[in-house]
């Protein structure tokens, strides 16, 4: 049923799209033969609408990839600059869960770790159609500019803070983990508690040894919960830490490839002296930060798509 509904939703927008289409087609032959100008004009105005709307739904065929069309988990990490950098961290984490919201998309955070002035890192799992194939393009460093609210001279701060987006992995796809290779911590989880959650250790760690990726889940009151969710996590993360890999060995084509690779920054945030944002690998810019901020993300995500469609297209010739 699940299939069934993404299908649908693919296949009858466009359904839709050709028949008003055809009908367009029909009222431009009617108008010229009458030579009615202003027909004409209006029709003109419907066939931009329909442009818009085919290009946004030309989006899904750009997502093709085996885990596109899966849940995700969306980390965000601190990076250089201190309570600066932990503000901006939960900023971005904010864009991330509006731009969710606005797609009718789901989250439910997985962990998190405050400090002062925001959050040291957080984890989130976004569910919804296609949310790995979205957001996939947004894992990289991204770089705030702004006069910082911490600094009482009121000077200009450079922050950073990483994104991290894995798929969510489903029963279809599997990933070993040997027992040797993991190790299970257990502890208190922190926060404002209750009459249960701080009591017993039921917030749980996992390190993978071979790789070093470490995931932690604290958010549940059951252990065994956290478990679950924590193993989710890391099946996720392998999966993706695999197909790095995989396309690392593979990488030999163009610069543009290496460059969109984890390790690179990937878009800037400048609110003073002006107010821009701008992705450095697909050059689009956006003026209104406000909106960025508030999850209008959109524009970068849907080019970036774009991009890497023609990126993969050029490198397989």
């Amino acid at each position: 049923m699940s299939s069934l509904k993404s299908l649908k939703n693919r296949y009858e927008p466009v359904k839709a799209l050709f028949n008003e289409i055809t009908d367009l087609q029909t009222l431009f032959e009617l108008a010229m033969e009458a030579n009615d100008e202003n027909e004409t004009a209006g029709i003109g105005n419907q066939l931009k609408n329909l442009t818009a709307r085919y290009e946004k739904q030309n989006v899904f065929e750009l997502m093709a990839g085996e885990m596109d069309k899966n849940a995700c988990f969306l980390t965000v990490h601190s990076g250089a600059g201190g309570t600066e950098a932990c503000d901006w961290s939960q900023m971005l984490y904010r864009m991330y869960l509006r731009w969710a919201e606005q797609k009718g998309f789901s989250t439910e955070e997985v962990d998190r770790q405050e400090a002062e002035g925001g959050i040291k890192s957080a984890t989130c799992r976004v569910e919804g159609d296609y949310a790995y194939g979205y957001l996939k393009g947004e894992s990289g460093i991204h770089r705030l500019v702004r006069i910082s609210p911490f600094d009482s001279n009121a000077r200009r701060h450079t922050s950073f803070a990483s994104v991290y987006i894995f798929p969510v992995i489903d029963d279809t796809i599997e990933v070993e983990i040997k027992p040797e290779d993991l190790r299970v911590d257990t502890y208190r989880a922190g926060g404002a508690g209750g009459q249960h959650v701080n009591k017993t250790d039921s917030a749980v760690r996992f390190t993978h040894i071979p790789t070093g990726i470490v995931v932690a889940c604290q958010n549940e009151r059951s252990q065994i919960k956290n478990r679950a969710i924590a193993m989710s996590v890391l099946k996720a993360r392998l999966y993706e830490h695999y197909r790095q890999e995989k396309e690392k060995e593979n990488a030999k084509f163009s610069q543009e490839k290496k460059d969109i690779s984890w390790g690179h920054q990937i878009r800037s945030y400048v609110f003073q002296p002006y107010t821009m944002v701008k992705d450095y690998r697909t050059k689009v810019e956006k003026g209104n930060i406000n909106a960025v901020m508030d999850g209008d993300i959109d524009p970068f995500i849907e080019e970036y798509l774009k991009f890497s469609w023609h990126n993969n297209d050029a490198a397989n010739v």
